[in-house]
């Protein structure tokens, strides 16, 4: 079967509540069948989101209300899985548009692709980064280098996955990330010293991403 086709969105920098509304309208175009899968590359300015299992309470939002505010970082409830999580410059997010009909009707493959996608990312930068059971994401031994969650509406997805390129980690202690004890969060620059340009990253992404959902870009 021919590799479908995948159009790669470079956006930069966008508000979460502008990328929110764009995914929704490209949700509805790819259910219509209006478009064809689209594959979104972005970074956010500061801004925490809340994920499903965390909407009940936002007790793994640590800092007080008073300093995201003095900071300028607005908390969001989003309809992705997971919890909390931050976004922010040098973190690289990716938002797959895609129709899983006819044969990837499986949200758990779904995920495990996402983050196959990553895996082979890093280890093209010499990282090598792998699964821890029961969690989703990426990991460098007990540190996460990228989260992922995702929604997915009579099986086109939507939100996806943040890399952490050159992220300031330090925004990380502003929450308890997705909520787990005892886990910290990494960052290419982090691993390797020095950050490898945010094009480069893309370019590779792009690639394994197309590679693993064969797609032709």
């Amino acid at each position: 079967m021919a590799d479908k086709p995948l159009e790669v969105r470079h956006l930069g920098v966008v508000s979460y509540e502008a990328a929110l509304e764009l995914q929704q309208d490209l949700v509805a175009a790819r259910q219509a069948g209006r478009i064809p899968d689209v594959l979104l590359l972005l970074e956010h300015p500061h801004v925490i989101t809340v994920g499903v299992s965390g909407r009940s309470a936002r007790t793994h939002v640590l800092a007080p209300a008073a300093l995201l505010a003095e900071k300028g970082i607005p908390v969001y409830d989003t309809p992705r899985g997971g919890d909390v999580t931050y976004h922010g410059p040098g973190q690289l997010v990716g938002y797959p548009i895609l129709d899983l009909k006819p044969d990837r009707c499986d949200v758990h493959r779904f995920v495990r692709d996402l983050e196959e996608v990553l895996i082979r990312a890093a280890g093209a930068f010499g990282v090598t980064a792998g699964r821890v059971p029961g969690l989703t994401g990426i990991w460098v031994g007990s540190d996460k280098l990228a989260a992922i969650g995702v929604r997915i509406s009579r099986w086109v997805t939507s939100h996806g996955f943040a890399f952490n390129v050159a992220t300031d980690l330090d925004c990380f202690k502003l929450i308890r990330p997705c909520g787990l004890v005892g886990r910290g969060v990494t960052s290419l620059a982090t691993l390797l010293g020095v950050a490898p340009p945010l094009e480069q990253v893309k370019h590779v992404l792009v690639e394994q991403f197309a590679n693993v959902f064969e797609r032709e870009v």
